[in-house]
């Protein structure tokens, strides 16, 4: 008797055990979806080493979202438009990878850069002056990516500075957004406007992200499709300077279940 209450005991836990997999495997695939920052585009709203989960039913399910191995639609259901201001996980729509930027501009919207201040419908975004950002200079995340700073050259474990400003979007979203250098490639461009379904999006950290700017004939992003956006990413869950993840010496406690605005 005691043997086959043991053994039932065990095939409970096993049990237990697969549901809950399953379980958390639903989950993710129809609501949420793990993304690993692996760069500092989006600095410094994002860093590397920060991890969150993308809400997949911001923007309802499309042909790159579904959560089924095939889906016999086009276009989007379910969801929302995105707004200005939201922070959106998109696949890029030629070579196919994920990307994380923040949407700028919406359909119809005119868009252009000028001496390095963003134009919405021939309105400057406001800018206020806000303290550098401040971050050691070494190398970051698994790839071991040095920061670009404004005031290089500077040493291995030297202060990299970068001009900060608060942004203002069209509707009063704000957020912040950094400045390496003056006269960059992405500082001046033509005026575009937004085709019906796409946004225009842009990394926070001006000078260090190939996005809508920069067309997908040069490896850019260009316009995005509204059924090319994976989610909306809203906090983020954890996050780590270090190379390994497991190196709990260089976890942020800071940055845990920060909202991402």
């Amino acid at each position: 008797m005691a043997a086959t209450a043991k053994k039932d005991g065990v095939w409970e836990t096993v049990k237990t055990v697969v549901y809950a997999l399953l379980i958390a495997g639903i989950f993710r695939t129809l609501f949420f979806q793990p993304f690993w920052i692996p760069s500092g585009s989006m600095k410094d709203t994002l860093l590397i080493g920060d991890f969150l989960f993308v809400n997949k039913m911001a923007y309802g399910y499309s042909r790159h979202s579904c959560p089924f191995s095939m889906c016999p639609f086009s276009g989007r259901i379910f969801g929302d438009a995105p707004d200005r201001g939201d922070v959106v996980v998109f696949r890029h729509p030629v070579n196919g990878q994920d990307f994380i930027k923040r949407v700028v501009a919406l359909p119809g919207d005119t868009v252009q850069m000028r001496e390095g201040v963003l134009y919405i419908n021939g309105d400057a975004a406001q800018l206020t002056a806000e303290p550098p950002f401040e971050e050691t200079y070494d190398r970051q995340g698994p790839a071991g990516h040095l920061p670009r700073c404004s005031n290089a050259p500077v040493g291995q474990g030297g202060t990299c500075e970068k001009e900060r400003f608060t942004e203002a979007l069209p509707g009063g979203v704000t957020h912040s957004i950094l400045n390496i250098e003056d006269g960059s490639r992405g500082d001046n461009t033509p005026e575009f406007t937004v085709p019906d379904e796409h946004v225009f999006v842009m990394g926070d950290n001006r000078d260090n992200s190939v996005d809508s700017r920069f067309p997908q004939s040069i490896g850019g992003v260009g316009f995005v499709p509204f059924e090319n956006l994976l989610g909306r990413a809203d906090r983020v869950i954890f996050s780590s300077a270090g190379q390994r993840m497991v190196y709990f010496w260089t976890w942020r406690s800071d940055r845990f279940f920060e909202r991402i605005d």
